[in-house]
């Protein structure tokens, strides 16, 4: 039924109840603009059937589109430049034009389908239904890069990969570790030579790392107050020793291991952390304290047996650090530190029994190089503890043997 049968045959006009100047249009069209929605009065909407008009016998042609059916609300508005000017509406599928305020050109409207125009919305609609198709399949091909994080991708290490693919938890340390102890092993010989306060020096830098690295080997990091209390009984050691002489440095060294170990247990004893993390970190401190305070034998050990002591420790781990299978790779540094013992035995008076301190001191650095190779260590830990382990390891050995040889 048309509006003209609902209305008696007349054609409805909506402002002619007497209300036209205070009628408030309303309307559920698709428009860009669902906020803003003025006041119309009577006379404007005559004003603008008379400029539609108007501009229709003005240019004479007219660009026809699709009819539109029946609506529910007498106006849909024209949202352009001008607010209030509206779209004429007429009864009966009349063909309907749309001018441009912004000139004399015509604005094409959007087609129609089904008796009904189309929203001009269709096209930006249609843009994201195609992008969200097509997402799916972007992500059916597996992401290019992997999701986003806070922290970033980390690198994945030497050693957790070893653990992750199962391989043997020994990483040897290689060749700069290696290069790093035998420089520090010929500090050592070198500042044996010069004197006991020469070979301080290099003692002292010797304990730090000893400190260090055995915490880190242990995975404890930072822990200062442990590094520093275990620094600390080294350095106490080197102090007891120097003011007792080199005649009573196994009394100055098992004495200040002896009260170390007691303070660490007290200190242990005051700590608020779990029974379990409380024993694993006193026998971390204990360890690395009796670590510390055995390397102060360099000082109380002969000067010539040090000499001979640092220079077979330096060859021992280069030798090993070699690319030579597991077996020979053991045999060429115990015979390359009983080597370096012989030579530099014949620059002191140990003369040919260098070789046995230095295939001692080799023997025990070893033995350290291998403590520093185990349970899948870190960079850190081949820089630190892989660098003063084989040194601290010969200490007692250069200590013994020293006097037995001298």
């Amino acid at each position: 039924m048309s509006n003209d049968q609902q209305h008696g045959g007349q054609q409805y006009d909506p402002y002619a109840n007497g209300q036209g100047h205070d009628v408030t249009q309303t309307w559920e069209g698709q428009t860009w603009d669902t906020q803003y929605q003025p006041a119309v009065s009577y006379d404007q909407v005559q004003a603008a059937r008379a400029q539609s008009h108007g501009a229709q016998e003005t240019y004479g042609t007219q660009e026809t589109y699709g009819t539109q059916g029946a609506y529910e609300q007498p106006y849909q508005q024209q949202p352009y430049e001008q607010p209030h000017q509206q779209q004429p509406y007429e009864q009966g599928y009349e063909q309907q034009s749309y001018e441009q305020g912004y000139g004399q050109q015509s604005y094409e409207p959007y087609p129609s389908y089904g008796g009904q125009a189309e929203a001009p919305a269709s096209a930006p609609v249609q843009a994201p239904v195609q992008a969200s198709v097509q997402a799916p399949v972007a992500e059916a091909a597996g992401p290019a890069f992997s999701s986003p994080t806070t922290s970033g991708n980390t690198r994945i290490t030497d050693a957790q990969r070893a653990r992750a693919e199962g391989r043997s938890p020994v990483i040897e340390p290689g060749m700069q570790p290696a290069a790093l102890t035998a420089v520090l092993g010929l500090l050592l010989a070198g500042g044996a030579a010069l004197g006991t306060y020469g070979l301080l020096v290099p003692l002292v830098l010797l304990q730090g790392l000893t400190a260090a690295g055995w915490f880190r080997l242990n995975g404890m990091w930072p822990a200062r107050q442990g590094i520093a209390l275990a620094f600390a009984g080294g350095l106490a050691a080197d102090a007891a020793l120097l003011a007792t002489g080199r005649e009573h440095a196994a009394a100055a060294i098992l004495g200040t291991l002896g009260v170390w170990v007691l303070l660490c247990l007290v200190l242990q004893l005051r700590s608020h952390a779990d029974p379990d993390e409380r024993m694993y970190g006193l026998m971390a401190t204990i360890a690395s304290a009796a670590l510390t305070v055995i390397a102060t034998g360099h000082l109380g050990a002969a000067p010539d047996a040090v000499v001979v002591g640092g220079i077979a420790v330096a060859a021992a781990v280069v030798a090993r650090a070699l690319p030579l299978p597991g077996p020979v790779s053991l045999v060429v540094a115990l015979l390359a530190s009983a080597g370096a013992g012989i030579a530099a035995g014949g620059f002191t008076d140990l003369g040919t029994s260098g070789a046995l301190l230095g295939l001692g001191a080799g023997v025990c650095a070893l033995v350290g190089l291998r403590v520093a190779s185990y349970d899948y260590p870190s960079r850190f830990v081949h820089m630190t503890a892989g660098v003063a382990l084989p040194l601290t390891a010969a200490a007692p050995a250069v200590y013994l043997l020293g006097r037995a040889l001298a």
